[in-house]
């Protein structure tokens, strides 16, 4: 089985090497624009989807490979925070999410040919008071410029975080759990017969 992850993000990759995973890596970009009356979930299965089968159809062809895209969003009362655009934008959502409950909710796709399986995996991620002092300080670490919901629960702001009700991987940006169950759903398919 060759195992392509549709996926520039180095926390996805190191999650799946640390499961045991060997895979090939190809960047994908697609359009990550929310529709109208699109709800979080169907958003992140949506995008999910599009990125193996970008990858698929795209040079060089693959279609021996079980390609594996996920996309994950922080949710806060259905309101999506995707990643900040600058330092003020972190901020604000550091203290949207200060003494809260919110969702991270990840989309998961794996293609085979022309046969795509998928589903999203929500865990509940519970957040400590934030002070001024706290908030300033995580800002000017720069760690969650780049990152859904503008923190990194494998980082720095792991001390913010008293407990979460789900996958860790999945906060992270991959649950690893369901992409293992997906695997075995899609190589027990008739369509892996012959994939090596």
């Amino acid at each position: 089985m060759r195992l392509v992850l549709a996926s520039a993000s180095p926390r996805r990759a190191e999650l799946l090497r640390a499961a045991g995973y060997d895979f090939d890596i190809v960047a994908i970009d697609v359009d990550e624009r929310r529709r109208d009356g699109e709800s979080p979930s169907e958003y992140v299965r949506r995008l999910a989807a599009e990125k193996p089968a970008a990858v698929f159809g795209g040079p060089p062809r693959r279609e021996s490979a079980i390609i594996l895209a996920a996309d994950t969003t922080v949710v806060v009362d259905d309101a999506i925070l995707g990643k900040p655009e600058d330092d003020e934008e972190v901020a604000s959502m550091l203290r949207c999410l200060s003494g809260r409950r919110h969702e991270v909710l990840t989309g998961v796709s794996l293609r085979c040919g022309a046969v795509e399986i998928g589903r999203v995996e929500t865990t509940a991620v519970y957040f400590a008071s934030l002070s001024d002092d706290d908030v300033a300080w995580y800002v000017a670490s720069g760690e969650g410029r780049d990152k859904a919901g503008a923190y990194a629960i494998q980082g720095l702001a792991s001390r913010f975080i008293p407990r979460i009700e789900g996958s860790y991987s999945n906060v992270v940006g991959l649950p690893l759990s369901a992409v293992h169950e997906l695997l075995a759903q899609i190589l027990a398919s008739p369509v892996a017969d012959g994939l090596s």
